[in-house]
């Protein structure tokens, strides 16, 4: 049982990682837009080979959270709106439209980067005993 619960640990602690590093790889992206010097109405040239790269990368993530349910739901928002972006990068949105879907992106990575700290649930599991704690934060 004590092997079980330090794997998952270590399986939830990269999850958390991975997760932080795709929250501000789409922050870097969405300063990068932000601070062109094009109008909002203007077409977005965002690097595609990026976002496919982070589209992958979201992707593996996804397929490791499988076992938390609550991570999993969030990582599947983050990647569909991903992939409405990367259907229409590069130059088919607007720097408007392109930071709505990074907002929509990095909103999940972020609750799933909560969900995965335990700060989500720590609320909510305050008068819980221990146990029930440590299942909350293993996702089971």
């Amino acid at each position: 049982m004590l092997i079980m619960v330090l794997l998952m640990t270590a399986e939830r602690s990269q999850l958390y990682y991975t997760c932080v590093f795709l929250h501000v790889s789409f922050q870097a992206i969405q300063a990068s837009v932000m601070t062109s010097s094009r109008e909002d109405d203007t077409p977005c040239w965002l690097d595609a080979q990026l976002l496919q790269m982070l589209s992958g990368e979201l992707q593996r993530c996804r397929q490791e959270a499988a076992p938390f349910r609550e991570v999993s739901q969030a990582l599947d928002t983050a990647i569909y709106h991903c992939s409405l972006l990367m259907a229409q990068c590069p130059a088919s949105v607007n720097r408007r439209l392109c930071q709505h879907h990074l907002e929509a992106i990095m909103s999940p990575l972020k609750l799933a980067t909560d969900r995965l700290s335990g700060n989500a649930t720590r609320a909510t599991t305050s008068h819980a005993s221990p146990g029930q704690r440590l299942r909350s934060w293993l996702g089971w």
